[in-house]
């Protein structure tokens, strides 16, 4: 049993970035494409986080030529460059799972003053 905390230790990110549920964010994912590799951002609000340790994910939902697109990232993944926080929002919840059906204005967060 040792062996796998140690392993899963040992895969933890140093610096995890700091947001929350509600904030708007911009994803610095890394993709690869055969032999070779580029970073694609993906910026939106986070609706949720999930787990803990080495299984903590984050959703993040956008708006995409109409159409509402949700991402769920692996917060320790080696694919996950960077993740900067573009505002804080202002929300009551833990899970923001009721801007699926809102559209337009009222699918924003306010945020913190």
């Amino acid at each position: 049993m040792d062996l796998i905390k140690a392993f899963t230790q040992e895969q933890l990110k140093s610096e995890v970035p700091q947001f929350n549920v509600g904030d708007t964010i911009r994803v610095h994912n890394k993709i690869v494409e055969g032999t070779r590799e580029r970073i694609q951002m993906f910026e939106g609000t986070v609706i949720a986080k999930n787990g803990g340790g080495i299984s903590e994910t984050f959703t993040v939902r956008r708006i995409s030529y109409g159409c509402g697109v949700e991402k769920v990232f692996p917060l320790h993944s080696p694919n996950v460059v960077k993740v900067d926080v573009i505002r804080q929002g202002k929300v009551r919840r833990a899970k923001l799972y009721y801007l699926r059906d809102k559209v337009g204005k009222d699918a924003k967060v306010k945020e913190k003053k």
